[in-house]
């Protein structure tokens, strides 16, 4: 007769603040239009779990410009509800989470905070069998196609923009992403036909409106730029305008992408029933961390969609790599700070880590940056 064991359960979580600045400020099209202020340092949230058995997660959630404080306060208030939890039980401890806070909503705030932990749950899962994330989840592929944004910001002056897309592709990153929605298109349609004209017609390149063209100039604007072979358009209208992306989308041959600002899986799927989006772009902290991801995901292979997933590289590249369809990630340097380790590029592609979960490890600088710490239960030594 066996005697049964006790199940695994969580006896400690710690939640850190912390403030990555930025060296240069960023502007895209929301600063240009007077909507925002120049972006000067990202605000990360993290949240490191621990069991009884010394396994250990890590995971984090992220606010741009204003929000950060708000997410830290909620996720201070929601980590008791965690203790004593069996750390396999993923779908379950989101729930208790979501309902620790419910007054508050399931999206925005709440579900980002919540993210945090969903992903430390899912880092600890992939670390305990012995397996990298993408493999935990069933990984398609051992590499995916990526771009890179961070070259191609407004305040960028256009020979910088050339420097930096060469410095890109020598680097081995297979696309180049601009941003547009300037009040002035003709100076958009300049710095997208130049970029055409230096990367020649094999390379991949996106734009990216950020929201800021009403119907009329996203239609005059998607009509210019058909002549430019571009791999998307990218939030020409308003994060919540379905029906106005849908008309793009049936318009035009180029495909429209959108996405990254929707905070739950329930706003993602009001976007795909319209037919919105040819290349969804969800962002996993933002709609509450892996496992609405995951619904995300299976919304948009059901449809037929296309994924492509906003920022965070260092975890998207383990979901992406997951999708059934060839997807694109985004790469962005800004987080690289913040980790141990490095994600590898080469040919166009973004390798997927080998290493257990997430194949992340915070860095002494991002111990560093952090402004507050909050613990709740007892670490096992």
């Amino acid at each position: 007769m066996t005697t049964p064991t006790t199940p695994d359960h969580i006896t400690w979580a710690r939640v850190s603040s912390c403030y990555l600045p930025l060296a240069n400020p960023i502007s895209d099209a929301k600063v240009l239009t007077g909507r925002q202020k120049p972006m000067t340092e990202i605000a990360m949230l993290f949240v490191e779990i621990q069991t009884a058995s010394g396994h250990q997660g890590l995971g984090f959630s992220y606010s741009k410009r204003a929000g950060g404080p708000a997410q830290f306060a909620h996720a201070r208030e929601i980590a008791p509800a965690v203790l004593g939890e069996d750390p396999n039980d993923i779908a379950k401890l989101w729930d208790k989470l979501c309902w620790a806070g419910a007054s508050v909503g399931r999206s925005g705030v709440s579900t980002q905070a919540i993210g945090a932990f969903d992903v430390a749950l899912w880092d600890l899962k992939a670390k305990r069998a012995g397996l990298s994330l993408a493999k935990l989840l069933g990984a398609q592929r051992d590499s995916v196609r990526c771009y890179n944004t961070s070259g191609g910001f407004l305040h960028t002056p256009l020979e910088q923009l050339r420097v930096n897309a060469s410095a890109s592709i020598a680097q081995g990153i297979g696309g180049i992403k601009l941003k547009v929605g300037q009040p002035d298109c003709a100076l958009d349609i300049r710095r997208v036909a130049a970029m055409r004209e230096h990367l020649g017609d094999a390379v991949p390149i996106m734009v990216d409106a950020n929201q800021q063209w009403d119907r009329p100039t996203a239609q005059r604007m998607c009509r210019t730029l058909e002549a430019f072979n571009l791999v998307w358009i990218e939030e020409p209208l308003d994060a919540y305008d379905h029906e106005g992306h849908a008309a793009l989308a049936t318009q035009f041959d180029t495909p429209i992408a959108t996405g990254e600002m929707l905070t739950s899986a329930g706003e993602h799927w009001d976007l795909i029933r319209h037919r919105a989006a040819d290349y969804l772009m969800p962002d996993a902290p933002r709609v509450g961390g892996i496992t609405p991801f995951l619904k995300v995901a299976a919304l948009a292979e059901h449809a037929g969609v296309m994924l492509a997933p906003h920022f965070a590289m260092e975890l998207h590249v383990h979901l992406a790599a997951a999708y059934k369809t060839e997807p694109w990630v985004e790469h962005f340097e800004w987080l690289e700070p913040l980790f141990n380790e490095r994600i590898t590029i080469h040919n166009g592609r973004m390798q997927v880590p080998t290493r257990t979960g997430l194949g992340v490890s915070l860095s002494e600088q991002a111990r560093a940056w952090t402004r507050e710490v909050a613990e709740v239960g007892v670490p096992v030594n």
